[in-house]
């Protein structure tokens, strides 16, 4: 049978989602679990790898086993394995045609960063931080200009493996809470490092060191070079993937209510 689970984890002790000899990732993690629990190896597929430090709210694998168990047995019996910065938050039995990758028709980040003179300190690597004073005005005409099917080659990097940079953007809203500010963005799919490129461009314009007019140059110029440089991973989260309603999947986890 094939199942598919939703796993919400703390990116910042890891070197990302895809397995390496180092065994320091997420995946490494989860597949040590799940072998464990279930006596035997078991090998995931993710619906979308995240970079080193950065969180998942819902990132979904799926695996196949010759195990029959209840669902919430998956759950519960992996978490016990798992350290206390990862866990699985629902377990599905799917089709064999179901692919957490392939069968995702969209997928989400969320970037929260503090605006504030000093550094952060609770809420260290679980948010980016900008000191100088942002205007939401200048970032969201400049957002306006990524939205829809581009070549997002400026925003891509080097060692980026995606066959094509034409992706379709489809959302990208900036909203304020307090010192706080989240960036939500939606696409079909995005390129390695393609969000924390855009990232580095929008706080450009908002702390007034680029005019907004200057993100669709960006674009248009297809080179990473006219980009701004990375920004951190810290305060970025995959939102996790989209999937048609025929997957019967759930579409949210508890991890989502405390983002600001």
């Amino acid at each position: 049978m094939r199942l598919a689970l939703g796993i919400s984890y703390n990116g910042a002790a890891y070197q990302g989602w895809q397995s390496q000899p180092s065994s320091q990732t997420v995946q490494d993690r989860l597949e040590c679990a799940l072998s464990k629990f279930a006596v035997q190896p078991v090998s995931t597929v993710c619906a979308g790898r995240t970079d080193a430090g950065v969180h998942g709210l819902m990132q979904v694998a799926h695996f196949d086993t010759l195990l029959d168990r209840e669902e919430f047995s998956w759950v519960r019996g992996t978490n016990r394995f798992l350290p206390p910065d990862i866990a699985v938050q629902w377990a599905r039995a799917v089709p064999d045609s179901f692919h957490s990758r392939a069968s995702a028709t969209g997928r989400r980040y969320s970037y929260v960063v503090l605006e504030s003179p000093v550094r952060p300190s609770v809420d260290a690597g679980r948010v980016g931080w900008v000191f100088r004073p942002l205007d939401p005005g200048a970032m969201r005409q400049a957002a306006a200009h990524l939205i829809g099917k581009h070549d997002f080659s400026s925003f891509r990097a080097a060692a980026c493996q995606a066959l094509s940079p034409v992706k379709t953007l489809r959302r990208a809203e900036i909203t304020q809470r307090g010192a706080y500010w989240r960036f939500d963005f939606e696409a079909d799919a995005f390129l390695h490092h393609m969000i924390r490129n855009i990232m580095g461009c929008l706080l450009a314009i908002g702390q007034g060191q680029q005019p907004p007019q200057w993100l669709g140059q960006v674009l248009a110029a297809r080179s990473r070079d006219m980009s701004a440089p990375t920004f951190s991973p810290d305060g970025l989260y995959f939102v996790g993937p989209v999937y048609d309603a025929v997957w019967n999947l759930p579409s949210r986890t508890a991890a989502y209510d405390w983002l600001p």
